[in-house]
């Protein structure tokens, strides 16, 4: 009986091992780890109270929670008396909604917004808007299939690019040296790319590096576009929440649309509004007349129809309600204001502490001229380590960290870790 049963056990766990051998994906390799979502979960598994968490790219607050802005909770209040259906949109998404985007991004004074040649779509927050653009691109772009993104740029932009159809090359944009802008480089390496290359721009707050041209840069940049006859794609993720000020946040692209560059734009919501699950974003084209707007609009469709049919409902009418109401949009306006205040807040305390009270090792002013969300500190990735080992410090290995991550309760604490690590006595 019981040789019976250890027979038949032997025989299911050896039926069980040939299953796995013969299952259809036995042959799929592990991917790579995502090195954000890995400093997060390193993050949850340490119990020492003093850990800090700086790799996660959304704003907390004073206290490092999460933050649901208040203009926000009051459009849902408005939304929910107003019992709205949960209908599908359209393909395009909330036309009022993009519409608002377009206003926002674009400025009242866009003389394509104004002759009605914008074409834009709802989308999948940004990352939504720019597989959409780079989709449309690869089957429409007429020239090059070649995208030049920053180097470095945000980590799925590659992906995004790749998967798209698109080559993805770069261009020098940050000097290690000096952790600022290589301009020198960068204006060299767009003279270079051959005639009628896509060309990545972020707006405003570069991630992951923190560091934007100046206006008078942003308009040479410009002319380079213009004279190698370059195709500009703008990735607009912080607009209001890198300077506080919607309008300075749009410099490049309204001085690019202003100088005749038809360009492409992705938008995003999760930022400045805090939508992060919500998904809100917009992807738009400048298109030379309303006639070519609308056969745009017709491929914009055919593109999104297999890839996700139309966009969620209810992030855009929260975001359409807050564009749409004066006194709710000049409220939003404020707290928009107020988290990127705090932020450059931070960065003001991070830098005194660290020149003039810790008197640290290195130079460490670009943590005041950089601007938006993420800081490249300059450390190392022996720094990172030892700071997460024996700090309980998390960040990703290059250095990036997100100020938001940083508090009144917690900057002494990472500034003197970080002037440990840097002494080499953490």
């Amino acid at each position: 009986m019981l040789a019976t049963a250890l027979s038949r056990r032997a025989a299911v766990g050896v039926n069980a091992n040939a299953l796995r051998s013969l299952s259809t994906w036995a042959n799929v390799v592990a991917g790579p780890p995502d090195p954000i979502l890995g400093v997060t979960e390193a993050f949850k598994a340490d119990q020492d109270p003093r850990k800090i968490n700086l790799g996660v790219g959304a704003y907390r607050d004073g206290n490092g929670k999460p933050y649901v802005l208040p203009s926000v909770k009051k459009a849902e209040e408005i939304l929910t008396a107003s019992k709205p259906d949960k209908e599908y949109l359209p393909i395009t998404g909330l036309a009022e909604f993009t519409k608002r985007a377009a206003l926002l991004a674009y400025g009242a004074d866009s003389a394509p917004l104004k002759d009605g040649a914008i074409s834009i779509t709802q989308s999948i927050s940004g990352t939504g808007a720019l597989r959409i653009g780079g989709e449309f691109l690869a089957r429409h772009y007429p020239h090059s299939k070649a995208i030049y993104l920053p180097v470095p740029s945000w980590g799925n932009h590659t992906p995004i690019f790749a998967d798209s159809g698109l080559e993805v090359r770069g261009y020098r944009y940050f000097d290690k040296k000096t952790v600022g802008l290589d301009f020198e480089g960068l204006k060299a390496d767009l003279r270079a790319a051959p005639e009628q290359s896509i060309v990545l721009l972020h707006a405003c707050a570069h991630n992951p590096t923190g560091v934007d041209p100046t206006q008078a840069q942003w308009a040479e940049i410009s002319d380079i576009v213009k004279e190698r006859k370059l195709f500009p794609f703008f990735d607009m993720a912080y607009q209001g929440f890198a300077s506080g000020d919607t309008a300075r946040d749009a410099f490049a692209l309204r001085h690019f649309v202003a100088e005749g560059h038809q360009v492409a734009l992705a938008q995003s919501f999760a930022k400045n509004m805090g939508l992060y699950g919500e998904r809100v974003g917009a992807f738009s084209l400048v298109t030379a007349d309303p006639a070519e707007k609308a056969r745009v609009d017709s491929q914009l469709k055919i593109v999104i129809r297999p890839m996700y049919s139309n966009p969620p409902v209810h992030g855009a009418l929260i975001a359409n309600t807050i564009l749409g109401d004066k006194a709710l949009y000049t409220q939003w306006e404020g707290e928009v204001k107020g988290m990127a205040d705090r932020i450059i807040s931070m960065r003001e305390k991070l830098y005194n502490a660290l020149t003039h009270d810790l008197k640290t090792p290195g130079e460490w002013g670009h943590i005041k001229s950089q601007i938006g969300m993420f800081s490249f500190t300059g450390l190392t990735p022996d720094h990172t380590k030892v700071l997460a080992q024996k700090a309980h410090v998390y960040m990703t290995s290059n250095g990036r960290i997100s100020m938001a991550g940083l508090n009144d309760s917690n900057i002494d604490y990472f500034a003197e870790s970080v002037n440990a690590a840097v002494k080499g006595n953490l």
